[in-house]
């Protein structure tokens, strides 16, 4: 589904990510972990063609993003505030985001029903622009826009960060569900090696641009990445 080859980033002449090959198969829940500069963000940026690679080249679907926008048909992503569009309301956002996947306002209305509980009565009908919304609510909103349309691919960006303890376990059930069918492929990246534990099935760690460690996600999981980024502290 997706595959990186000879991908590099450098600014300024220092590489900020290095993977000479990586696949996500389809259907896979991916976590990608690492300290702040590790190069998680920076590869999503690539992977949704808002950076071009300085080397390599990276697809989704046998499509290289950097050379076709028909990846865009089937990918949904959320990354951070500046996805979103301030002056609307969250509802004039969902409709937007529902238009360009050709959805009207009864399929959005009807999408937005299971998702009450997340929202907790903050967001819709408030008659609040995006903007004035806390980071919280922005991310609930930028998360749920991202699930519309049903996309093959989901890209979440640190989705837990901000959210009160009640959405993040609603989240982490919404991507056990979403990946059940093996349908949907979801790449997730966090601080929180707990959250991405329980919601990925093979986890990646990067340190300063490289891949350290690709695990398939078991009991001992946890356990080896606390020991790793504890001992990567001491050093």
């Amino acid at each position: 589904m997706i595959h990186a080859t000879e991908l590099t980033k450098k600014y300024s002449g220092i590489t900020v990510l290095n993977i000479d090959n990586l696949e996500i198969p389809k259907g896979q829940s991916f976590g990608l972990v690492g300290n702040n500069g590790a190069g998680k963000t920076t590869f999503f940026n690539l992977l949704l063609d808002l950076i071009k690679p300085t080397t390599g080249k990276i697809s989704t679907n046998t499509i290289q993003v950097n050379l076709s926008e028909d990846w865009k048909q089937f990918t949904g992503s959320f990354i951070d505030e500046s996805f979103l569009i301030g002056y609307l309301t969250p509802e004039e956002y969902f409709y937007f985001i529902g238009d360009l996947r050709g959805q009207n306002k009864a399929d959005i209305n009807a999408f937005l029903v299971q998702f009450e509980e997340i929202f907790n009565d903050e967001i819709i009908g408030k008659k609040k622009y995006l903007r004035d919304l806390s980071k919280g609510n922005q991310k609930k909103a930028g998360i749920v826009s991202a699930l519309i349309g049903n996309p093959e691919v989901i890209i979440l960006d640190e989705p837990f960060a901000n959210l009160d303890p009640t959405t993040q376990i609603r989240l982490k059930q919404i991507i056990k569900e979403l990946t059940q069918n093996r349908e949907v492929t979801i790449l997730i990246s966090s601080h929180d090696l707990m959250h991405v534990t329980e919601v990925s099935e093979r986890i990646v760690v990067l340190e300063k641009g490289d891949i350290i460690k690709d695990l398939v996600t078991s009991d001992a999981t946890l356990r080896e990445l606390e020991d790793y980024f504890t001992g990567s502290v001491r050093s």
